[in-house]
């Protein structure tokens, strides 16, 4: 994108990338700029702490951070920074993202993170709430959402007359 990122989608690895399109494309939706990292928070850790320490003079406002297995990318995150994290756990093989959703809901407490359902689902919600904190200050972006939330509302209401309509 090419104005300033306000919000940073950073995942533990690129096989994440599938998942956390879901994530830009809803941030795409609503016009806001944003960035995608690679960062792992066992494999790099200072790159983390770097990352994140210059990300508000950037201008990111919100991060979404996710991570399969340990998943600490999130709580690491969130530990470096006073900006809001929402965490996305990643589906896994083995255990389908349980393991994932439970170690990023269960942060200690004072280590905030905004857990999001598992897998492509919670990144498509991740990016609606970050577009949601941004529209706190941002009275266009508030105004797109609101249309936003009308558009969903029709959809919904075109259906049920369809399906009515069949009976």
């Amino acid at each position: 994108m090419s104005q300033r990122p306000l919000v940073s989608i950073v995942m533990g690895s690129d096989s994440d990338l599938e998942t956390f399109q879901e994530a830009a494309t809803m941030l795409t939706t609503f016009s806001v700029p944003h960035e995608v990292r690679v960062l792992s928070a066992h494999r790099t850790p200072e790159a983390v702490r770097t990352y994140v320490a210059n990300a508000p003079r950037r201008g990111i406002k919100v991060f979404i951070a996710g991570a399969g297995g340990a998943a600490h990318l999130a709580g690491v995150v969130a530990a470096r920074t006073t900006l809001p994290v929402l965490g996305v756990p990643m589906e896994s093989t083995h255990l389908k993202g349980l393991d994932s959703l439970l170690s990023t809901v269960q942060m200690p407490k004072g280590v905030a993170v905004g857990t999001l359902a598992i897998g492509k689902a919670g990144a498509a919600n991740a990016g609606l709430l970050a577009v949601q904190i941004l529209a706190l200050s941002n009275p266009q972006l508030a105004r797109k959402l609101e249309g936003f939330k009308r558009e969903q509302a029709a959809t919904v209401l075109a259906k049920d007359r369809n399906v009515r309509g069949r009976g």
